[in-house]
């Protein structure tokens, strides 16, 4: 399915949708996919409390041969281990590219527990949406370190392998949520992008495979998101190809407003923004009125001619800024409720704006 066909689906989500950026701080899965199911658009939560094999990094190279990994999820690759093992590896991962067959690049028990069970709530629920996370092959190898203390990207032969690694596990999430009847929101979190540069040819490089990466998985039916909570080249990111961009609103939304080429050309593509409009820094102080308040008057002040502030609101998706994880249980429970209460100060601006649009907010 290609990118104008799928983006289509943008257009039956929900007004100002709530999902998550895919982490929760939750030791009990069964609260855990409570809590991710409670939003618009339900997301696969990683619990990696206590787990550090569902850490972002670790999750996405689950298999890779010499992959080792500490407590805070920080990867190595033992090159000895994996010269020994990549021939066998990359016969595997290539045959199963090759044949479609990608079912044992899923995630694993160990990898993410609640896979699993979230595939099931979602074709016993028969959503029509459901979001799921993996981390993006920039950062991944960006982080991800050699025995050596190379950064992976740079060693021939293992950074391709991974890339195909992350093309793989991605293409086999997206391809069992099809299965499971429904659209797949499937973002991939790439943080490691703030250290993004033009000037760099490996960078380039990457970034041409990142877009490569968002065809294949519009072709399988996907709406593809890309997240980034850090200031980055952010009009290479709008002109990615991804159907939503999504980020940290109060460090990025006016970033991305400057880029008004590639702004410009992101909306008439039909894409959206994914707004984390609620901080996960403890230490932020804030107003979730004053947070609504900012986001309206900055959209109205950039919004390119022909898009208004009340067609673009509707597709926007709302998030919190980043993963919570690293959040007590208390405080992810608070900003999922902020976020609600983010979600109707929004909706109450677009009413104000075009009052004919109330009928699409009814819940």
């Amino acid at each position: 399915m290609s990118a104008p066909n799928i983006r289509r689906a943008i257009q039956l989500l929900p007004t100002c949708a709530t999902t998550g950026i895919g982490s929760l701080p939750h030791t009990q899965l069964e609260l855990g996919l409570q809590a991710a199911l409670a939003l618009d658009i339900p997301v696969l939560p990683q619990l990696p409390a206590g787990r550090p094999s569902e850490f972002m990094i670790p999750q996405a190279l689950e298999g890779l041969p010499g992959l080792k990994w500490d407590d805070e999820g920080m990867c190595t690759v033992d090159l000895e281990a994996w010269e020994a093992g990549r021939v066998d590896f990359q016969g595997k991962l290539e045959a199963a590219l090759s044949s479609g067959a990608l079912e044992g690049f899923e995630p694993s028990l160990e990898g993410c527990r609640a896979w699993r069970p979230f595939l099931w709530e979602v074709e016993h629920r028969k959503l029509a949406f459901a979001k799921a996370q993996l981390a993006g092959p920039f950062t991944v190898r960006s982080v991800a370190r050699t025995s050596d203390g190379r950064a992976t990207l740079d060693v021939p032969g293992l950074d391709e392998t991974i890339f195909r690694l992350v093309l793989a596990r991605s293409l086999a999430m997206v391809k069992a949520l099809r299965r499971a009847g429904t659209t797949p929101l499937f973002f991939l979190d790439e943080p490691g992008l703030y250290a993004f540069e033009r000037a760099n040819p490996r960078h380039l490089l990457a970034m041409q495979e990142l877009r490569l990466l968002v065809v294949a998985l519009q072709r399988e039916g996907a709406l593809v998101g890309l997240h980034c909570c850090g200031n980055t080249d952010w009009a290479s990111l709008l002109d990615s190809g991804v159907d939503v961009l999504s980020l940290d609103v109060r460090l990025s939304l006016d970033a991305v407003l400057e880029e008004s080429g590639a702004f410009a050309r992101f909306l008439d593509s039909g894409a959206t923004l994914s707004l984390g409009i609620i901080p996960t820094d403890l230490a932020s102080t804030y107003e979730v009125e004053e947070l609504v308040d900012a986001v309206e008057v900055s959209l109205k002040a950039a919004l390119p001619p022909g898009h208004s502030f009340a067609q673009v609101g509707t597709q926007l998706l709302l998030t919190p800024a980043c993963g919570l994880a690293m959040r007590s249980v208390v405080d992810a429970e608070r900003v999922l409720e902020q976020l609600k209460v983010a979600q109707r100060g929004l909706r109450e601006a677009l009413v104000a704006e075009q009052p004919a649009l109330r009928p699409p907010f009814a819940s």
